[in-house]
């Protein structure tokens, strides 16, 4: 049973003024076969939660604690965590130049399961991703995200999430940048993950778009480095409709 639980999560981040509080005590709990969509305005900490979870060190944890499966997760490395069963896709996929899609997705794979995928099986399965991603087979020649547009940065992402197959996947804007199409691809990748059995996703969006194809069980507003309000999808019809400002309001008060 894949659970993650974040409780009064507090996290800084070093200024030129001297550390600043980002998250200011964040609780949220992901059950297995939820999606949970995270929405608020930008500066709001969205994108520092799904670093903290992952491991970055830009970010220091200052309280409280995230746990998968009842595990520590505060206390591993970051190549421990993706072992426990975490997936951070990221805003901005950073650029690997001389090492191919196909080698990355296979040394990925070998240091999360501790041993080599069958080549045979493993190349088999590497191109029927691609191929529901709409990427053709000559893509996995190509340097990580070298030259990538930014729909193609997103669809190698959710063909790692394919592959290696975590427990939760942190999805960090995943809709950024993307064209009408490669949204419905892309959304199709999450919707093929999180049908499969004992998985959570954790998706955090400034828009309600990536929501008509990916339908959240429940939506978190963030502002201010905390969950101002949570309710189902219809949350997210109210934030298109109404904006941020009343949560912003409050918090400024």
């Amino acid at each position: 049973m894949s659970k993650l639980v974040i409780t009064d999560l507090h996290v800084t981040v070093d200024t030129e003024d001297g550390p600043k509080e980002i998250l200011k005590g964040v609780t949220l709990t992901i059950n297995e076969g939820e999606t949970h969509a995270i929405m608020g305005p930008n500066g709001s900490g969205k994108s520092t939660l799904a670093y903290s979870i992952a491991g970055h060190p830009k970010y220091t944890i200052t309280g409280g604690s995230v746990t998968l499966d009842g595990q520590d997760v505060l206390s591993l490395s970051v190549d421990e965590r993706a072992r426990a069963g975490l997936f951070l896709a990221m805003q901005y996929p950073v650029e690997v130049p001389g090492v191919s899609v196909s080698n990355f997705l296979r040394t990925a794979k070998t240091a999360i399961d501790g041993e080599a995928p069958k080549l045979r099986t493993w190349v088999k399965d590497v191109n029927a991703a691609l191929e529901q991603l709409n990427l053709d087979p000559s893509f996995g020649t190509r340097s990580v995200n070298e030259g990538f547009s930014g729909g193609e940065k997103k669809r190698h992402e959710i063909a790692q999430l394919e592959l290696l197959d975590p427990q939760v996947a942190v999805l960090d804007e995943t809709d950024s940048g993307l064209d009408i199409d490669a949204l419905k691809v892309v959304s199709e990748g999450v919707n093929r993950f999180r049908a499969r059995e004992g998985k959570g996703v954790l998706l955090i969006t400034h828009y309600t778009r990536i929501l008509r194809y990916i339908e959240p069980d429940f939506v978190h507003v963030f502002v201010d480095g905390k969950v101002a309000e949570s309710g189902g999808k219809e949350l997210a019809d109210e934030l298109e409709a109404s904006g941020y400002d009343k949560y912003l309001t409050k918090a400024n008060a």
